[in-house]
């Protein structure tokens, strides 16, 4: 079985169907010969009792009516010949048809004193036929014979067994049909799959022409989508690789030159130390983006390796995010709505980084104020800055999508795969006089949904 399985994978889809087809032709052949054939012959052979018993119906009637008289009738269709055999003088006399047989005619004497009642159907083997017949006891003591032809008998065994045979077959031809042209519409829209993701693959312009309602039609459209957002994903890397281009470029270039002129005695920048602390600058900002690369290839195979349940004290990691920003822009207020042992799923260097970035994003848009609020399962960070339009929010953390005054684009994406990774959601909303960011579990009421509002 095992080899058979392996053998059905290495095939195509139109060789398992061939193969289907052949091994259903083989099943069904078997069929017809060990059970549909026996079950044809005695069909058959109940059928041909049945038309000697019809036959001799209304000749059983006038003997009943007529006892001891000679009966005289017309055949009707010449496949039955019909006998009277008078036991008190051993005469078999013909009421229509051939002249009676003579292994018949001895077979019928030598069981003449054989006692029966009503009908008694019998054969015979005569030039190697097999001839039924049928034989019942009237009245008066006279047995009535009916006989089928061979030549009659073959043919009515033939036109029935055609028949059948002729109707099992039609099925068969017409259910395989059907199957074939399943298969085929199966068969088409799959290589037309196959050749739209081969171009899709060599970067090649390509075209999916499948509409349709079933799953086949929902890989079509799961496909149309995957392309459309590869091409996005694509164009929004060309423009991340230029603007990295460009923001590596000028720090890289200012350094170059302050150092080459600091070398030659020039200080750019009025005195030495002036002109050190450019160097230092550019080299910080350097230093923030190669890092945020990092974080973001880091994040990318990000697991949740932690211990089950909610152990992480948020407090804690807030506290620390915010002694090492708050600095950046003394003149910003730093509002805390903060629950005491709140705790979160994950690790906290993943964590603290969310929240890093967060507060750094509000630091670049905030105008008085950023507030920070912590409830169970609930993070908050808002600011007073402007709103977002609403084509950003729903893009706002995909990958190198760059705020009007952001950086890099990378740091809210870094956001909601740490968020995402650990079994939580993000989102951003406008508020009246700022703009909220909020992180939250399914399993806690979003009555706080409001909580980052001053």
């Amino acid at each position: 079985m095992k080899r058979i399985r392996m053998w059905l994978r290495e095939l195509s889809l139109s060789q398992q169907l061939l193969s289907m087809i052949f091994f259903f032709i083989m099943v069904f052949a078997l069929f017809v010969v060990i059970f549909l054939s026996p079950s044809i012959e005695r069909f058959t052979e109940a059928e041909l009792y049945n038309r000697l018993h019809s036959a001799q119906e209304s000749l059983i009637l006038y003997a009943d009516n007529h006892p001891g008289e000679s009966i005289d009738f017309v055949q009707t269709d010449g496949t039955v010949s019909a006998y009277v055999f008078d036991h008190s003088s051993n005469i078999f006399s013909v009421i229509y048809g051939d002249k009676i047989d003579e292994v018949l005619k001895q077979r019928l004497l030598a069981n003449a004193n054989s006692p029966y009642s009503g009908t008694l159907d019998a054969y015979y083997t005569s030039d190697t036929n097999r001839i039924l017949y049928s034989k019942t006891l009237l009245k008066d003591g006279r047995e009535l014979i009916t006989v089928m032809s061979s030549a009659s008998q073959q043919r009515l065994r033939s036109s029935l067994i055609n028949g059948v045979v002729l109707m099992n077959v039609t099925f068969v031809l017409g259910f395989m049909v059907i199957l074939l042209v399943w298969v085929t519409t199966l068969i088409i829209p799959l290589s037309q799959i196959k050749l739209y993701i081969a171009k899709i693959k060599n970067e090649e312009e390509a075209e999916l022409a499948i509409k349709r309602n079933d799953e086949i039609g929902e890989v079509a459209d799961a496909l149309r989508d995957m392309n459309a957002q590869l091409k996005k994903q694509n164009r929004e890397k060309e423009e991340m690789i230029q603007n990295i281009s460009h923001d590596l470029k000028t720090p890289i270039a200012t350094i170059k030159s302050y150092g080459e002129s600091i070398k030659d005695g020039i200080y750019p920048y009025e005195t030495l130390e002036k002109s050190v602390d450019v160097i230092i600058e550019h080299a910080n900002r350097l230093e923030k983006k190669v890092k945020s690369l990092i974080i973001l290839n880091k994040m990318d195979y990000l697991k949740d390796t932690g211990e089950d349940g909610n152990h992480l004290n948020m407090n804690q990691v807030i506290d620390k995010a915010l002694l090492s920003l708050k600095v950046i822009r003394p003149e910003i207020t730093f509002v805390k709505d903060i629950d005491q042992g709140v705790f979160f799923h994950g690790e906290e260097e993943p964590w603290r980084i969310v929240v890093e970035n967060l507060i750094d994003n509000a630091l670049r848009y905030a105008k008085t104020y950023i507030k920070v609020s912590l409830h169970d399962g609930e993070l908050c960070i808002s600011n007073d800055g402007k709103n977002i339009s609403k084509e950003r929010l729903g893009t706002l953390f995909h990958p190198y999508e760059k705020g009007t005054d952001g950086q890099f684009g990378l740091g809210l994406s870094i956001v909601h795969r740490v968020v995402n990774t650990y079994g939580y959601h993000v989102e951003a909303e406008n508020l009246t006089d700022g703009v909220n960011f909020r992180i939250w579990q399914d399993t806690v009421v979003s009555k706080n949904k409001t909580n980052g509002r001053k």
